[in-house]
């Protein structure tokens, strides 16, 4: 029986991913490997070579034997060839939504909200809610959203929360690199009240009554929105809180997200 060229790291899908890393060796020895008749034999659907910085002159090579990219990341990019001839490559695209996420961090007793100034802001600076996106290295880390939205939140103003549920969330096209945007807003509580905030990444830092920040004329409407269903929750206390469990296949954790009753006590909102 034929053996592989190439030893690889075979998938569920009968295709095969090849790491530079791995397979090391010189261009010449590359070409002669991925010209042999037994490159890839014993695999019908998908190949898959991950090159690595030091390894980049094998991409022209790739490129040259029919391999296209699908995704990149700061250590390495991805490529890969379609074999069936008889069917329509099924390899999905990659990612192309950025996931966010915004704090409203509310104090019941002063019916005061969290809101912040970017320093670096796209247009004129206005008053917004503390948050941001879970960047590549906090997915590495295994960070979900409600982890992400009290590292925000501390991070920007020195504020420590308390989780609560999400309230709402925005999705829209078209944003960074062409990409889809989702923005989830989550309910915290404060544990403490002194603001320390983020002197590179934040210009101002204060609280500021609901009412009041519904009212300003710096806060853009779209946060006007997502503060009057902030109101509606107070009110109703339907949230879509966290539920933890394991993947049955991969064995990771995840997190199942609900409606349900928050129980947080009815609140006024002056």
């Amino acid at each position: 029986m034929a053996q592989r060229i190439f030893k690889g790291h075979n998938d569920n899908y009968n295709g095969i991913t090849i790491d530079s890393v791995d397979e090391a060796c010189d261009n010449k020895i590359f070409t002669q490997r991925l010209k042999g008749r037994d490159a890839f034999c014993l695999i019908s659907r998908t190949i898959w070579f991950r090159v690595h910085i030091p390894h980049t002159e094998w991409v022209p090579i790739l490129t040259g034997h029919g391999f296209i990219f699908h995704h990149s990341k700061e250590e390495y990019v991805m490529l890969y060839r379609w074999l069936p001839t008889n069917e329509e490559c099924n390899v999905p695209k990659y990612a192309h939504t950025y996931l966010g996420v915004g704090a409203f961090v509310f104090n019941k007793n002063t019916c005061e909200i969290l809101v912040i100034k970017e320093k670096y802001a796209p247009t004129k600076a206005s008053w917004k809610l503390p948050g941001g996106y879970i960047t590549y290295i906090f997915i590495l880390s295994g960070e979900d959203i409600e982890t992400a939205a009290k590292r925000e939140v501390l991070e920007e103003t020195g504020i420590q929360t308390d989780f609560k549920c999400l309230i709402s969330f925005r999705h829209g096209h078209d944003y960074s690199f062409g990409c889809s945007d989702i923005y989830m807003i989550a309910y915290l509580t404060p544990q403490n009240f002194e603001i320390d905030k983020c002197k590179r990444e934040i210009s101002e830092c204060k609280w500021m009554k609901l009412g009041d920040f519904m009212q300003h004329p710096e806060v853009h409407a779209n946060n006007k929105t997502l503060a009057a269903k902030t109101i509606d929750f107070l009110q109703h206390q339907m949230g879509i809180v966290a539920n933890y469990g394991v993947h049955p296949i991969s064995k990771k954790q995840i997190c199942v997200y609900s409606v349900q009753n928050t129980d947080t006590g009815n609140t006024s909102v002056e």
